[in-house]
């Protein structure tokens, strides 16, 4: 299909994806689940799992398999965009105060998870079409290990500013935990896909390039940041300017050395100034981003995924045994570490509940993994699926808490550094 012939089915395609996923959204809002939730059932929906089973045509003609490259590149600004704006709210979310229980459960949600996903891939070896030939089972294991141990940070952070926990105990904790649990994630799955080359070249371009990266981020971006945006008053248009430029260069950088361009991004994120500036700089980048590209990668993600395949037996048991291990493993395991760090029963409840979404940061992953040649459409499958329960499960699961336990008046209350100093660690 020509470059003329492409035009006019990509820009139908853009307004299918973007009002349908506007209608999933405020339609799934109706029943408390935030908006990225229905963004991605609506991309699902609009995929082989939905659509291409009625209207197989219909799905053929609005999505031609020569757009889907650009779906996937458009996307691609969209994660740029949100990633960008997710480290920046994890800079802003650490709290040294709590620290170290953050650090405990977010430990014990990433050890326990991704222990019951390695155990889940080496039991269905030979038993499940999961394994991609050419790719060492390990690899595998390890990539759904590491795909069960993710926490989708930026939807937690939406759910506790949405329910006006940002400055309590609680909230501080779980922000403060997500945040770890999503950076280590991220520095795991960095290391699976450079073992998956099965080179050591590659595995040293990648640790060597981190390298120079993070001296670079810190040393040369974040001072040029800091002047760029130094002046106060509105965002200039040369200030947006630089800002994109820093950050494509770095998603730019990341992939080149097979981290992916999302890892490059939220570095940049983390590194932003923290002024009314930039804080409206990040607002103008990845609002009208996230808008309009981010629903692209939720469609693509969806034209990969078909739940069809879990008719054959062996993976539909296989995507449950990883829905429960997923849930079970994240929530007992974060209940108990936040216990045994001080925290009351309710808060630790919370906090396994919390933990469990992995939404929006799931699917990044598996479409890493997807384009890396790592795991097959069966898997991809499966694990969507734990994304959309997990992720669906969340809103209720806390609605449901704050009727039946609600939180200690202390853990559910603002407090003063000093009083977070003194909370149990």
């Amino acid at each position: 299909m020509s470059a003329s012939a492409l035009s006019p089915r990509f820009f139908i395609a853009v307004v299918v994806i973007l009002l349908f996923c506007r209608l999933i959204s405020w339609s799934i809002g109706k029943v408390g689940q935030p908006p990225v939730v229905g963004e991605m059932v609506a991309g699902v929906l609009l995929g082989p799992s939905l659509l291409g089973a009625v209207a197989p045509r219909l799905e053929n003609e609005l999505f031609p398999n020569a757009l889907k490259p650009v779906l996937y590149i458009a996307g691609q600004i969209g994660l740029v965009a949100f990633m960008f704006q997710a480290g920046h709210e994890f800079r802003a979310h650490l709290d040294r105060h709590i620290a170290r229980a953050a650090a405990t459960v977010s430990g014990a949600g990433i050890v326990v998870p991704l222990a019951f996903g390695v155990l889940l891939a080496i039991g269905a070896h030979g038993r499940v079409n999961i394994f991609v030939d050419g790719v060492s089972p390990v690899v595998t294991e390890a990539f759904v290990g590491v795909a069960l141990a993710i926490t989708a940070f930026p939807m937690l952070a939406r759910i506790i500013t949405e329910r006006g926990l940002s400055g309590t105990r609680y909230g501080s904790l779980a922000l403060a935990a997500g945040a770890i649990d999503d950076v280590v994630a991220w520095c795991l799955l960095a290391g699976v896909l450079a073992v998956a080359t099965g080179h050591p070249k590659p595995i040293l371009v990648a640790l060597g390039g981190m390298v120079v990266f993070g001296l670079s981020v810190y040393y040369a971006a974040r001072p040029l940041l800091a002047r760029t945006l130094r002046q106060s008053g509105s965002v200039s248009d040369g200030q947006v300017l630089v800002v994109v430029a820093v950050l494509f260069l770095a998603a730019w950088f990341t992939d080149e050395i097979g981290l992916y361009a999302v890892f490059g991004a939220f570095c940049v994120g983390m590194v932003m100034p923290r002024d009314d500036t930039a804080e409206r700089a990040v607002g103008t980048i990845s609002t009208s981003s996230r808008i309009i590209f981010l629903p692209m990668f939720f469609v693509y993600s969806g034209l990969n995924t078909r739940f069809g395949l879990l008719g054959k037996p062996a993976l539909l048991l296989f995507s449950l045994f990883a829905v429960i291990l997923a849930v079970a493993g994240k929530f007992w395991a974060c209940w108990l570490a936040a216990r045994l760090s001080g925290q009351d029963q309710a808060t630790a409840v919370r906090l396994g509940t919390l933990m469990n979404a992995r939404g929006l940061m799931q699917l990044i992953a598996l479409n890493v993994g997807l384009q890396a040649g790592i795991i097959n459409s069966e898997l991809f499958t499966a694990l969507v699926l734990v994304a959309l329960v997990t992720t669906l499960m969340a809103s209720p699961a806390l609605t449901l808490l704050d009727r039946r336990l609600p939180v200690s008046e202390e853990a559910g209350s603002a407090e003063p550094d000093s009083q977070l100093a003194a909370a149990p660690a």
